[in-house]
């Protein structure tokens, strides 16, 4: 018996059958007794790494809490890193130590001590670890910049013509900066690229979890060449820069097809270029996943369950409106429900569902193919976004006359909703008729589980918590703020979280719409009748200690 089998053995992590079956497998299909024992089930491939790890004679460790060490990471040049899955973690005296998937790798291995020139020490990480990590701290910032310094060079010599000449060489400086400051706004999983001209340099950034991040700046001899690259990408006209100008780049980033919605704006400096990074895979949200409480996902059902009436998800862009009006798609399509839907750009791919792409050009607007769309037999309409009059009149002639209409529209809050479409020229008695709910929302980052920290409320947060306070429960003792650590690159916080205020339109709100009274008197009787508000919400979700009282300041007045 090996001694892989008796320490597994000795722990109890599998029975003595498990060895046996994982035995046979690996002799029928000539594997390791590792890759045996995940085939079969007997283990998972995280608890198997850190004993193989061990009774090799190596240590083990885990990378999404290890500190790693930012100098000895970006060391070693990053195409050697990811072609061999590896990344140096720290130097010991003269030693590097060397996190790696594969220790057994003598040529990654050789390929990092000449490199180097100093002695390399593996440690073993989970492979998943070891990729979360690479996109960390293995980052093009460097290559960018050297890429940008030959353009600046190169730039300094060619005129104004030269420039557009060289953008759409596709071997050119500038394609590969381009195509490097995507890829780093993909894996830094960024919603937006900012290119910004300013008066001595071209200032690059991205936003993250809600917040932009200043990343680098480019010299400002590259401008001319860089924003012609993205606009020729984009399909925009090049000679055009005196008004804005909106246009859509597809790339392959890592094997994965990913959009880019593009718009241009003159500033006295130039023009600004603003990429948001779409995800064109398939829908794989879960509605219950997007943080609804249990009151206010039970009152949003009522209403996406019914057969007909008007949905409308409100907030401001980027707060993940689209996501939930597709989450409720995938709640409410099947084989017997026509499910279309008119977008401006298809920011979701799904199955099973009828998506037309907006096309001004070809005079395809929101209006124009929604009423082609009530000829085809619809069920439930979903219009990427409510613009104006002429396309808020026949949506809500869609809901009032069988069709159940989803669509999104830029207010503050869910009462906003009602005054907005009655703004857009829509009658008062129309829109109590056909609206039946609003769901208003904003992303929040989440705290990171690993570094939050627990603490007792101020005083003035305990005063706040008083004003707002409307559940049963007495109100928290213990709240939670950011800290920082590897795992969430020193930032406190890991991902997003939807905070919500779902107002659903009763008789008594209809009434009030029709009257044309005020979004104030609108949102007291919503409160009164059992809406909670978008800062009541945040305030149940900080008190689980899903975020930090700053967080929630910051995205909800």
């Amino acid at each position: 018996m090996s001694a892989l089998e008796e320490t597994l053995l000795s722990r109890g992590l599998v029975s003595t059958a498990q060895l046996q079956q994982a035995a046979k497998q690996q002799t029928l299909n000539g594997i390791t007794l590792g890759q045996a024992l995940v085939s079969t089930g007997a283990m998972r491939e995280e608890d198997l790494i850190p004993i193989l790890a061990e009774a090799a004679g190596l240590r083990f460790i885990d990378l999404d809490v290890y500190p790693v060490d930012p100098a000895a990471a970006g060391s070693v040049p990053g195409a050697i890193c990811r072609r061999n899955l590896l990344l140096p973690v720290a130097r010991e005296g003269d030693t590097v130590l060397l996190a790696m998937a594969e220790p057994g790798n003598i040529m990654a291995l050789d390929d990092v001590r000449s490199y180097l020139g100093s002695a390399v020490v593996p440690v073993v990480a989970e492979r998943s670890a070891l990729e979360r990590a690479l996109k960390r701290w293995v980052r093009s910032d460097s290559e960018i910049d050297s890429i940008g310094q030959a353009i600046d060079s190169s730039a300094r010599e060619q005129d104004a013509e030269a420039e557009v000449v060289d953008s759409v060489t596709e071997d050119s400086p500038v394609v590969r900066w381009a195509h490097l400051l995507i890829s780093q706004a993909i894996h830094d999983n960024a919603s937006d690229i900012h290119l910004e001209p300013e008066e001595h340099d071209l200032r690059v950034r991205y936003r993250i979890d809600g917040v932009l991040h200043e990343m680098q700046s480019a010299p400002k001899s590259i401008q001319s060449q860089v924003i012609s690259r993205i606009k020729i990408m984009a399909d925009i006209d090049i000679a055009e820069r005196r008004k804005p100008q909106d246009g859509r780049i597809s790339i392959t980033v890592d094997g994965t097809k990913v959009d880019l919605r593009v718009a241009t704006l003159p500033t006295v400096w130039g023009e600004k270029v603003v990429m948001r990074i779409l995800n064109t895979s398939a829908v794989e949200v879960d509605l219950r996943k997007l943080s609804f409480s249990d009151d206010s996902f039970n009152r949003f059902k009522l209403s996406y369950t019914k057969p007909y009436g008007m949905i409308l998800a409100t907030g401001p862009t980027g707060s993940g409106k689209s996501t939930t009006l597709y989450a409720t798609l995938k709640e409410i399509a099947r084989p017997e429900v026509n499910v279309i839907t008119i977008e401006d750009p298809v920011e979701y791919r799904m199955a099973g569902i009828n998506q037309i792409q907006v096309n001004p050009k070809a005079g395809l607007t929101f209006a124009a193919a929604l009423r082609s769309i009530l000829r085809a037999d619809p069920d439930v309409v979903l219009v990427g976004e409510i613009r104006d009059g002429e396309t808020a009149k026949i949506a809500v002639e869609a809901a009032l006359t069988g069709h159940l209409v989803l669509s999104t529209l830029h207010t503050n809050d869910a009462p906003s909703a009602v005054t907005r479409l009655t703004e857009m020229g829509i009658e008062p008695f129309l829109v109590a008729s056909a609206l039946d709910c609003v769901v208003a929302q904003r992303l929040a980052r989440r705290l990171c589980e690993r570094c939050r920290e627990a603490y007792a409320p101020t005083d003035a947060e305990k005063e706040m918590m008083r004003t707002d306070w409307i559940f049963r429960e007495p109100p928290p003792t213990k709240l939670f703020r950011p800290i920082g650590c590897s795992a969430c690159a020193s930032t406190g916080f890991r991902g997003r979280m939807a905070v919500h205020e779902v107002m659903t339109v009763s008789k008594e709100l209809e009434h009030l719409t029709a009257l044309r009274k005020s979004t104030r008197e609108l949102n007291d009787l919503a409160r009164e009748q059992g809406m909670v508000s978008l800062r009541q919400d945040g305030w149940g979700k900080v008190a689980q200690g899903l975020t930090s009282v700053e967080e929630l300041l910051r995205v909800v007045a």
